[in-house]
C-alpha cells in the first residue's frame, strides 16, 4: 500500500525530507481523554493490550487527534515475557508485577520459546486491523524490548532503582544468564518477524534499562543480543532506543539498524559524531519541557531542532510523554517541529 505520508520512513532511511517527521513515545494513550475514555470501560490494563480492535482504535487516535507522522502500536514490552510462560499484573500506581519470577536454572527451563501466533496473536491482529483502518495515512511502528530489559523484570518481578538481582545473576551465574537471554531473544525476533509479516513499517527495540549496567556487561549481554535482532530485521527498518547508554554510541555505529533514539541525557553533537554520518537519530526533548508555557516549549523545541539539523533526525521526546502532560502542550510540540523544520529547509 502507498503510503500518503511516508516522511518518518524516509528519514529513518536516510532520505531528504521536505520538514522533521514527528512522533511520541507513549503517544498511544496516557494523555488523551480519548483513550481514558475507552480504557476505564475495561477491566484493566490487559484487556486493552489484549482486544485487538481496541488496541487498534488507541493505537489511532494520535494520529487523529496529535496529528503526528507515525502510529506505534498499542502494547506493552511485557507481552513476551507472559507469552513464554511467566504472567505479569499491571497495578495501577505501581506498574507491572510478576507474581512468579526466574531464580533458578529449572526455572528457566521451564519458560518456553513463544509461538508468534499462538501466543502472541492479539498484538498481530492489533497490528493487521490498524493496517487496514490506517488505510496508508501513516507508517505503524511494532516494536519489543530489549532481551536485557525483558531479563531485568523476569528476574526482578517489577521495576527497580537497582535491579540488583538481575545484575547479581549476571557476575554470579552468567551461564545461566545466558540462557534467558537466549530464550528471550529466540522469542523476541520471531515475534517481530511476525509483526512485520503482520503490516508494521518499521520495528523499534526499547532497552529501558540499558543505563544501569556498566559497560562491559551492557556489551556482553544486552549489545550483542540487540545486534542479533537487528540482523534478523532486514526487511524494514529498525530503532533501537537504549536509555542511558551513552557509553554505547561507538558500538552503536556498528550495529546493523537505521536509526538511533537519544534520550534527554544525551548530548547530540557527541552522539552525531560516535554514531557517524549513515544512522538517523531519534528524540530528544526532555518530557518535563512540555509542562512549560507555549512559548518555552517552542523555545525548547527550535533548539532541538536547531542542534540535529535537518538531516537524518525523527524529531521526539527523549523518553514517553508524562500521562499528566496537557495535549495542547504536546501539540504545541508537533505544530513547532513542523512548521520550524519547514522553514529551516526553505531557508
Amino acid at each position: 500500500m502507498q503510503l500518503k505520508n511516508d516522511l518518518f520512513l524516509r528519514a529513518a532511511r536516510g532520505e531528504k525530507t521536505e520538514r522533521t517527521p514527528v512522533w511520541l513515545m507513549r503517544q498511544a494513550g496516557r494523555i488523551l481523554p480519548e483513550y481514558r475514555a475507552v480504557r476505564s470501560s475495561l477491566r484493566d490494563f490487559k484487556e486493552l493490550v489484549e482486544t485487538p480492535e481496541l488496541a487498534s482504535e488507541v493505537t489511532i487516535q494520535p494520529v487523529d487527534l496529535l496529528g503526528v507522522d507515525a502510529a506505534i502500536i498499542f502494547s506493552d514490552i511485557l507481552v513476551v515475557p507472559e507469552a513464554m510462560g511467566l504472567t505479569y499484573e499491571m497495578q495501577e500506581q505501581k506498574g507491572p508485577i510478576f507474581p512468579r519470577t526466574v531464580q533458578t536454572l529449572k526455572d528457566i527451563e521451564q519458560l518456553r520459546e513463544a509461538d508468534p501466533e499462538e501466543d502472541l496473536g492479539y498484538v498481530l491482529e492489533a497490528l493487521r486491523i490498524t493496517k487496514r483502518a490506517l488505510n496508508g495515512r501513516v507508517p505503524l511502528i511494532g516494536f519489543a524490548g530489549a532481551p536485557w530489559t525483558i531479563f531485568a523484570y523476569m528476574i526482578e518481578g517489577s521495576g527497580s532503582k537497582t535491579f540488583s538481582k538481575a545484575r547479581k545473576m549476571l557476575y554470579t551465574e552468567p551461564e545461566m544468564a545466558h540462557k534467558l537471554l537466549r530464550k528471550i531473544t529466540n522469542t523476541t525476533i520471531k515475534y517481530l518477524q511476525a509483526q512485520v509479516q503482520a503490516g508494521a513499517n518499521l520495528i523499534q527495540v526499547f532497552d529501558s534499562w540499558a543505563g544501569i549496567l556498566p559497560p562491559e556487561h551492557y556489551r556482553t549481554f544486552s549489545y550483542a543480543y540487540i545486534k542479533e535482532i537487528c540482523e534478523a530485521l532486514p526487511d524494514v527498518p529498525v530503532t533501537v532506543f537504549a536509555k542511558g547508554a551513552f557509553f554505547s554510541m561507538h558500538d552503536f555505529a556498528n550495529l546493523p539498524c537505521q536509526v538511533i533514539g537519544l534520550d534527554w541525557n544525551m548530548n547530540i553533537a557527541e552522539a552525531r559524531a560516535a554514531l557517524g554520518p549513515d544512522k538517523t537519530l531519534q528524540g530528544n526533548l526532555d518530557p518535563c519541557a512540555l509542562y512549560s508555557d507555549f512559548a518555552t516549549i517552542r523555545k525548547e523545541t527550535i533548539k532541538m531542532l536547531d542542534a540535529f539539523g535537518p538531516d537524518r533526525h525523527i524529531a521526539n521526546l527523549g523518553h514517553g510523554v508524562y500521562p499528566d502532560t496537557n495535549p495542547d502542550h504536546v501539540r504545541c510540540f508537533i505544530n513547532t517541529v513542523k512548521e520550524y523544520s519547514e522553514q529551516m529547509r526553505k531557508a
